[in-house]
């Protein structure tokens, strides 16, 4: 079987160049392949390869202090669903445009635990009472596979057009408890910082891990379908089996 990572670390990055050239050649010496995009505010990882040799990267990686504590998602498949190794260097590990959301100026904005997350669910609130929206920062090809039942879906094309979305919709949302969650966590990350922090949005929470530390940890409960995923498996079901899986 192969293993299968999606990874991102905020963390300030001086030797952007210099990091994204040593990151290639542990990928390339250890056959993996996928995209890492590297840049001034951290690291973003998704990668595939046979088990050990992606764990000796990832510890490796962890070696150096800045990526000490980098969680990663793990999910497995029959065969690497990248066809190549990806380098780029970025402004943004993912392009959002707006300062109010960068993570190393910020303190970062509170989170929910999946465990907490399908508790509070399951009962219809929060613990104190308040009703849940969950918010998908995802664009609508992506929400189309699969969301959280009764999901905020904004009608975006990309990450750069969640807050003219965000500030038509806040006015209702004022008595909720508002779960921002996206695949992995960066974007919700990031929306929910802009939320806090430029929309005064003070009920706003982050799903911590995303969908895939969702799985990962809790399993479908209180999701519907798929998750999308950027790579030739397309999605991912609860179980995090692939919807392709070529052999």
């Amino acid at each position: 079987m192969i293993l299968n990572i999606a990874a991102y670390h905020f963390v300030e990055i001086s030797d952007a160049p210099a990091l994204a050239e040593t990151l290639r050649e542990r990928a390339e010496n250890a056959q993996l392949r996928g995209t890492m995009l590297v840049a001034g505010e951290g690291v973003n990882l998704f990668l595939a390869g046979i088990e050990p040799a992606l764990r000796g990267f990832l510890a490796q990686l962890r070696e150096d202090a800045r990526f000490a504590s980098i969680v990663a998602k793990e999910s497995r498949s029959h065969a690497v669903p990248f066809t190549r190794l990806k380098v780029k260097l970025k402004k943004e590990i993912i392009s959002f445009r707006e300062a109010s959301a960068m993570p190393l100026e910020h303190a970062r904005a509170p989170a929910v635990e999946p465990k907490t997350l399908a508790r509070w669910l399951e009962q219809g609130h929060d613990d104190a009472g308040k009703r849940i929206v969950m918010l998908d920062t995802r664009n609508q090809q992506e929400a189309a596979y699969g969301t959280f039942a009764n999901a905020e879906v904004l009608p975006i094309a990309k990450f750069t057009e969640l807050q003219g979305e965000v500030l038509a919709r806040k006015d209702k949302w004022t008595d909720a408890t508002v779960v921002s969650f996206c695949t992995g966590g960066i974007r919700c990350e990031k929306a929910a910082l802009w939320m806090r922090n430029d929309a005064n949005m003070d009920n706003v929470l982050q799903l911590d891990g995303g969908i895939l530390g969702y799985f990962g940890q809790v399993g479908g409960f209180g999701y519907e379908g798929r998750c999308f995923v950027f790579d030739g498996r397309v999605a991912l079901d609860a179980e995090l089996n692939p919807l392709v899986d070529a052999r």
